[in-house]
């Protein structure tokens, strides 16, 4: 909208953990340097926590695209799987195992030990290249302890000399509470470096904000006053995804009285506008994040649809076998596959860019899938994920966005509209739809838990679709979310 008025090349103020956008403050750029020393230095375990907002994930991706080719890297951002999946979505990241073969169910018959002997096979072959492995998970606090305690049991794959598998953990501060737990005690002794990013003081975001419009190509085209930086640092209280989004809703402000000069008042009206909590509030900056998070789908869908990761089903024993004989007998493979890597940029995976790519088309085109959504005539319940108001500019931008994550991490969609009256239009996104409430319930807890900021449930189909369409009786009352069908809080 307002990005060929000011000539950027691209929203300056986007919530996608694009590694160009890093901002160096003193805190990122610590722990950069840190997590580059670890891995150079092989120091095994590393933890970095931070606020929600603070740049954590932008830092991991910015960490993978400066390490070197011989350095193989694996980025884990769905911390909600089992731990043959975690080791299958390792393999696959370092290039032993395909997508088609997981797809195909090849490896469905495989067992935890036989996957952790072909990591250590592979581990192993890298040590005559002068090659190292790198494990990076991202929202760790999300952990199940089963899976802690399997991520633990890797960083045992070591010589006698040094660690075979670096391992960085990156998650919100509870992370470090959850660590320090008597269950955990085993693999926090491992730790041997600790960094928590902060946010950003005063003097930080007055270089960020014209950093990042410099990076999206128009910083000679419009300035942020310094009076306006000052209300930016204090209404954000300095966490970049809370920045981002004042400054872009500002900058929208801007373009809506052609004026090249974003003012105090500019940025004032945008944090009114986007529901953040009076500055002199305690806990305001936290709960604006996560408050805006849920408000602003289009822009957390490009960074949790990454949240979706291979899960093995069906398959052949006997396929099963030929590969891990093809493995244990031909250790030359392992440096094809360096050399295969190693001829491209080390990226965390293709799978990852094409899911994002394609998040951010379906978005940029602000459009649905051309696929029914109805729900089926059979179903009972479903979950509520998201709903908004059809004469909000943004809303099919928002749908799309939201469709894609849930398509991600593997459920069917569904959208409905209902007209709520003197409550307008809204147009409401549904995950699955179920006759077996228990089914229904366990779905809801994992999308909660992939997304606890937002206000995902369950509802009856009556419910979700509207009282003047429904297509199957309401179930007990307990299952709905309130007394009402307004839409659900954004």
């Amino acid at each position: 909208m307002y990005e060929s008025y000011y000539g950027f090349t691209e929203k300056p103020f986007s919530l996608t953990p694009d590694p160009k956008y890093l901002y160096r403050s003193q805190s990122h750029g610590d722990a950069f340097d840190l997590l580059q020393y670890a891995i150079r230095r092989r120091e095994g375990f590393v933890v970095v926590t931070g606020d929600i907002g603070t740049g954590k994930t932008t830092l991991c991706r910015a960490l993978l695209e400066q390490v070197d080719r011989t350095t193989f890297t694996a980025l884990v951002l769905n911390p909600f799987m089992t731990e043959e999946d975690l080791l299958k979505r390792i393999l696959q990241d370092f290039g032993v195992i395909s997508r088609d073969e997981v797809k195909a169910g090849r490896l469905a018959h495989v067992t935890k030990q036989e996957l952790i002997e072909t990591l250590y096979d592979f581990l192993l072959s890298l040590i005559p290249l002068k090659a190292s492995a790198v494990l990076i998970i991202d929202e760790a606090q999300n952990l199940p302890l089963r899976v802690l305690e399997q991520i633990r049991i890797l960083s045992n794959l070591e010589t006698d000399k040094e660690k075979l598998l670096q391992i960085i953990l990156v998650g919100q501060l509870n992370l470090r509470t959850l660590l320090r737990s008597a269950e955990m005690r085993q693999l926090d002794q491992r730790v041997s470096i600790r960094y928590e990013l902060k946010p950003l003081d005063g003097e930080a975001v007055s270089a960020y904000v014209p950093h990042r419009l410099t990076i999206a190509g128009g910083n000679a085209s419009v300035i942020f006053t310094p009076k306006a930086l000052r209300q930016v640092h204090r209404w954000s209280g300095g966490i970049p995804r809370l920045i981002n989004l004042i400054c872009d809703r500002a900058l929208l402000a801007g373009f809506s009285i052609r004026t090249s000069r974003i003012t105090p008042e500019m940025v004032a009206r945008a944090a009114d506008s986007l529901d953040v909590q009076s500055p002199t509030a305690p806990g305001r900056h936290l709960a604006a994040v996560a408050s805006l998070t849920q408000r602003a789908p289009l822009a957390a869908a490009a960074a949790v649809v990454l949240l979706s990761c291979a899960v093995a089903v069906g398959g052949s024993a006997y396929l099963y076998q030929r590969f891990v004989a093809s493995v244990a007998q031909s250790a030359g493979r392992f440096p094809e596959r360096l050399a295969l890597y190693a001829s491209r940029p080390a990226r965390p995976g293709e799978y990852f860019d094409a899911m994002a790519a394609r998040s951010t088309e379906s978005v940029a085109r602000g459009v649905q899938p051309s696929i029914d959504r109805r729900l089926p005539a059979d179903a009972a319940l479903t979950i509520l994920v998201g709903s908004y108001p059809v004469a909000e500019a943004t809303a099919d931008a928002d749908v799309a966005a939201l469709t894609d994550w849930l398509e991600g991490s593997g459920f069917p969609v569904f959208h409905a509209e209902v007209d709520l009256g003197s409550g307008g239009r809204w147009r409401r996104v549904l995950a699955g739809a179920y006759t077996d409430a228990e089914a229904a319930r366990r779905d809801e807890e994992r999308l909660k838990a992939a997304a606890p900021q937002s206000d995902v449930h369950l509802v009856s189909v009556s419910f979700a679709t509207g009282p003047t369409t429904a297509i199957s009786p309401e179930p007990d009352a307990e299952l709905r979310h309130s007394g009402t069908s307004g839409p659900t809080p954004e």
